[in-house]
């Protein structure tokens, strides 16, 4: 069986070359990287909060293969009890091999394991042929134990790509298997 990777090469480049008349390959889009993050709860107690930030790094680290990294607060903000420097979130950036995997994984195993799918929302392209995703539960992923997480957490995936419209986009994601959700006529 064919990666997605392969897929892209021999099947997507040609039909899209084809369909938007490219006069060169290399002005066909690519997904040129995919970055994953979610935010952290903050418990009040240091040892817990360090607990909770291990355990979503490892959670991440295992649904991506690849060490993500803890952002922080840039300045301080009293009405939401944030101090500069308190842990936000986890992110993870992925390119070549990791990125094209993750995207592999997303599409065959994830996606299918949402209760009642019925496809990827087709509207969270930004403009410029961005297209982001949130997952609600990380615990679609095999990877995760259910019983070793401390809840459930949601994750924000965004593909960055090199087309120019959205409409490329859509139909590149569309040729690599993406599940969008049927028009409604």
């Amino acid at each position: 069986m064919a990666t997605l990777r392969e897929t892209y090469t021999s099947d997507v480049v040609p039909a899209l070359t084809k369909e938007f008349g490219y006069k060169s390959v290399y002005a066909v889009p690519k997904i040129k990287k995919i970055v994953v993050n979610t935010g952290i709860a903050q418990p009040q107690d240091p040892r817990q909060r360090r607990q909770v930030i291990d355990n979503v790094v490892e959670q991440l680290r295992l649904i991506t293969g690849q060490q993500p990294q803890v952002t922080s607060a840039r300045k301080s903000i009293a009405g939401f009890k944030l101090r500069q420097g308190d842990p936000l979130g986890v992110m993870v950036t992925l390119r070549g091999k990791y990125m094209w995997e993750f995207l592999e994984k997303i599409i065959a195993v994830a996606l299918p394991r949402v209760k009642d799918f019925r496809g990827v929302s087709r509207k969270a392209f930004d403009g410029r042929g961005n297209y982001s995703l949130g997952i609600e539960e990380q615990i679609i992923f095999p990877e995760i134990d259910y019983d070793k997480i401390e809840g459930i957490r949601s994750l924000q995936v965004t593909l960055v790509t090199s087309a120019e419209t959205d409409e490329e986009s859509r139909r590149m994601l569309e040729l690599l298997g993406m599940p969008f959700e049927k028009e409604n006529n």
